[in-house]
């Protein structure tokens, strides 16, 4: 048995089916020593009785925002400053666009404001109301806050329907508070997808330099790629980042290397690709480059100009070529016609994935907090919806670890 520890865990009820799953969360945080208080919404006891709750955490359940046996009546900043951590699971589509918006009109919402500890989140609701562009932009919006999502998953839903927004399993959610708290866990961990594989990322633009203050580039914010390395790193690999210049932070954790033309990534990529078992090429590396890179600026004399541009080294097909060569997957930003070609790409290039992605329309692409991707390889394809970059990256990182296994299976 777990060494009690009593570090104070608040775990706060929304309103929907999922709430059950709550009452075994509720069990496995007790089992592993930690105090649970509960508090729930209106329309969470209307799904379950806050006796389940009272009987499973040992103290009661806290339903009213206004608590007139408090001594202060202040039992929401009492709550909030007893708290080591607060879990918000189910998370509702609407407790989180009222949490992304700062409005405090119960219990739950009050306390995520009033708190000061490390927030959780567990979404769980209708798959389309997850993909919901501004259920989206709502999650963005607070994990940029600091808030922390755990899920959600994918699978058949209540109403009938199939894809994300499954609230994560309560040993799941329990791990990642546990992991958290640093309370030993009793089982042996659970696998990682890819535990000790080797992963090379590039991410971000290149600059192509005309002159000391003028370069060819393009819209690309990184922000793709560095999910991608958080998520692999989630998932257990050992992640190397090769990074144009972006406004981002280096990820913790990751081997980062700093480039700026596409030729600096191409001699960073071919001298580490050979070590590593998969590369995501997630940059969007400059095509072309000046093919003369002047040592003074250009004066503006004449009404016309023109620069010659040769064809920059192409990272990834290299990388595809190589023997052995790594699992290689490919990413492919499109106006038109995406599947020919994504799916023109995957063969010439000879991939073993690639994500391909709209851009210049109004949701999703360069620039944006999320995206949507279509994901080809040989005999197969699936779909990720409209979703932030970090949920969308761990969905892609999970894909390709899938068919990553399968090929090293076969091997």
């Amino acid at each position: 048995m777990d060494t009690p520890i009593k570090k104070h865990v608040l775990l706060a009820i929304c309103g929907g089916i999922a709430a059950y799953k709550s009452a075994e969360l509720v069990r496995l945080l007790r089992k592993k020593g930690l105090d649970v208080r509960v508090v729930m919404t209106v329309s969470a006891h209307e799904f379950v009785s806050p006796l389940t709750f009272q009987a499973l955490s040992g103290n009661p359940v806290h339903l009213q925002l206004l608590d007139a046996e408090e001594e202060n009546a202040m039992g929401h900043i009492n709550l909030a400053r007893w708290a080591d951590v607060v879990i918000i699971a189910p998370a509702t589509a609407n407790t989180i666009a009222k949490c992304a918006h700062g409005l405090a009109d119960d219990l739950v919402t009050t306390l995520f404001l009033a708190a000061t500890c490390p927030l959780y989140m567990a979404p769980a609701m209708n798959q389309s109301m997850w993909n919901k562009a501004i259920t989206q932009d709502n999650i963005s919006k607070l994990e940029s806050y600091g808030v922390v999502f755990i899920g959600p998953d994918s699978g058949h839903q209540a109403c009938g329907e199939v894809g994300y927004g499954r609230m994560a399993e309560p040993a799941d959610i329990c791990q990642r508070v546990c992991e958290h708290l640093t309370v030993p866990m009793m089982a042996q961990p659970k696998i990682s997808a890819l535990a000790g594989v080797k992963v090379l990322i590039t991410a971000g633009p290149t600059r192509e330099h005309i002159d000391p203050v003028r370069y060819i580039t393009n819209r690309s914010s990184g922000k793709m790629g560095y999910a991608l390395a958080c998520a692999a790193l989630k998932a257990g690999a050992e992640v190397s980042l090769i990074s144009g210049p972006v406004n981002l932070a280096e990820p913790v954790g990751v081997d980062f290397i700093q480039v700026e033309t596409a030729a600096q990534m191409y001699e960073a990529a071919m001298a580490r690709a050979a070590d590593v078992d998969i590369f995501i090429a997630a940059a969007a590396v400059a095509d072309y480059t000046p093919s003369l890179t002047e040592n003074v600026k250009i004066k503006k004399i004449c009404d016309q100009t023109s620069i010659l541009l040769n064809k920059t080294q192409d990272i990834l097909a290299a990388v595809a070529l190589l023997t052995p060569a790594p699992f290689t997957v490919g990413f492919a930003a499109e106006t038109h016609d995406l599947e020919t070609y994504a799916q023109d790409k995957l063969r010439k290039k000879k991939l073993d994935m690639i994500a391909a992605n709209w851009v210049g329309r109004a949701e999703g692409g360069f620039d944006s907090e999320q995206n949507a991707l279509e994901v080809f390889w040989q005999n197969g394809r699936t779909s990720l919806a409209m979703a932030s970059k970090t949920v969308l990256a761990e969905q892609l990182i999970n894909s390709i670890a899938t068919r990553f296994n399968e090929k090293k299976s076969r091997s």
